[in-house]
């Protein structure tokens, strides 16, 4: 079993930045990469970002590219999101994941989950 435990959500002013950390123990073999990803009132979950374990590669949604930074820790099992110049359309919960395959900006390659932390963006 694999548990993910999410922080550093807020409340922020258009504008701001906060950084969403990912905390990874427990079963560590079978992992390929660490996504991001949101799902806002009355919408779909959505793609954020991605990052290979090896930290060589990473993947970003148009809508957060050049906005939001991910990075990866393999010392300490985490994986961040750094998110600036945040926007009100950025409110949503913010789960992060771990995938066992590639295609790894689905969810369908995903399968262990956090349970969320809340990002609200005030204009």
């Amino acid at each position: 079993q694999v548990q993910l435990v999410e922080s550093g959500g807020g409340l922020v002013q258009a504008g701001g930045s906060l950084r969403l950390s990912c905390a990874a123990s427990g079963r560590t073999v079978s992992r390929y990469a660490m996504g991001w990803f949101r799902q806002a009132p009355g919408k779909e979950r959505e793609f954020v970002a991605a990052i290979r374990w090896s930290g060589d590669s990473t993947y970003y949604a148009d809508s957060v590219k050049g906005r939001f930074t991910i990075s990866i820790d393999n010392g300490k099992n985490t994986v961040y999101l750094q998110m600036t110049s945040l926007k009100p359309e950025d409110t949503a919960v913010y789960y992060c994941a771990q995938a066992f395959a590639s295609g790894i900006t689905t969810s369908k390659s995903y399968n262990y989950w956090g349970q969320g932390t809340q990002v609200t963006v005030s204009s």
